[in-house]
């Protein structure tokens, strides 16, 4: 088995599909962050309540290691504005960051919540194929505006903290 030549022109960014603007909202989840570097989306799948993903947004860029210092720390600074948010409003025992783009070759970070009740403690979070439904609309968009206000709390203290 070889990767398909589709993985190859999209690292090349012929055809990124991350790369294609900004959207409020796709087919897999709703933005809950508008950042500087990137843009988070709550997953609408019904896999693991919280989970996300923070795409970088700008020029193409497939490895963390094409991003200057300055990118890298805005990059992690908005990862982390959404993981506290997530543990902030949800409790998670513990917080997982997946820089993957196995699928997708566009830098973006899994940003996953572990829960006390999770069927797999001390493994990886596996992504089901087929992707399950969609998570109720109700609670998604709860959990969307929750999330957003968090998150938005968490910049505005960062801000204005010394150091």
């Amino acid at each position: 088995m070889t990767w398909p030549q589709e993985f190859f022109d999209w690292r090349a960014g012929i055809g990124c599909p991350m790369c294609d603007g900004r959207p409020a909202a796709d087919e897999y989840g709703v933005r809950i962050l508008a950042g500087k570097v990137s843009d988070a989306y709550l997953v609408r799948s019904d896999i693991q309540r919280g989970m996300s993903v923070v795409i970088w947004r700008g020029r193409h860029v497939a490895e963390l290691t094409e991003l200057t210092e300055g990118e890298v720390t805005a990059y992690w600074s908005e990862v982390l504005s959404v993981g506290r948010a997530i543990e902030a409003l949800m409790g998670p025992v513990k917080m997982n960051y997946s820089v993957l783009g196995n699928a997708v070759p566009h830098l973006h970070t899994h940003v996953v919540p572990r829960f006390a009740s999770d069927p797999l403690p001390g493994h990886p979070l596996p992504f089901p194929s087929p992707r399950p439904p969609d998570m109720p609309a109700e609670r998604l968009w709860a959990d969307v505006l929750a999330l957003r206000s968090a998150i938005t709390a968490d910049r505005m203290s960062r801000r204005h903290t010394p150091g």
